[in-house]
């Protein structure tokens, strides 16, 4: 009968000492859990590029979220961005998206939501996604597009462009296009 009171006994102790483990565990988690925050934000943002004194580009966005002390840091405009790039004749190119984000270290734009880019010509490329890649001024995406010019619109899916739009390269596509005889 003892053996099986001892048995009891330690049975109970363990389940005890199991709750109140459990308990500092959770509080270890706890402690282990970092929160998700950015180490920068700003509100109205108005970001000038310049090279050698002549502006390339000019950003605005309603809010800038900076994550520079995460592992992979970024940098995001949860509500959209509009810029402006300038090119050495100061001819300009417009971007505008509902949503951006960019990662320290790889030169390159996610734009995501109405994506819009425009130049004063009047051609007008439009989709729902689009990477910029600042190292090379170049823009591209596997999502359907339509891409506006004044000599036609056309459709498609997968394009990749230079900013100025001097250089096009379309898969997938259909559309009316005036041509020159």
């Amino acid at each position: 009968m003892r053996l099986v009171n001892k048995i009891l006994f330690l049975l109970i102790a363990i389940g005890f000492l199991s709750l109140s483990c459990e308990s500092n565990l959770r509080d270890v988690q706890k402690i282990n859990l970092s929160e998700f925050t950015p180490s920068g934000e700003a509100d109205n943002f108005n970001l000038k590029y310049t090279d050698s004194g002549r502006i390339t580009s000019v950003l605005v966005s309603p809010k800038m979220l900076d994550y520079a002390t995460v592992k992979y840091p970024f940098t995001e405009f949860p509500k959209g961005i509009d810029v402006t790039f300038y090119d050495k004749d100061a001819k300009r190119t417009f971007v505008e998206s509902d949503y951006a984000i960019t990662y320290k270290g790889t030169d390159i734009f996610d734009l995501r939501g109405n994506v819009k880019i425009s130049n004063e010509t009047g051609q007008v490329m439009e989709t729902e996604q689009l990477f910029f890649d600042q190292k090379n001024n170049w823009f591209y995406t596997e999502r359907k597009f339509k891409f506006t010019d004044p000599k036609g619109v056309s459709y498609g899916q997968g394009i990749d462009f230079s900013r100025d739009f001097k250089i096009v390269n379309s898969q997938k596509i259909s559309g009316d296009i005036l041509q020159d005889e």
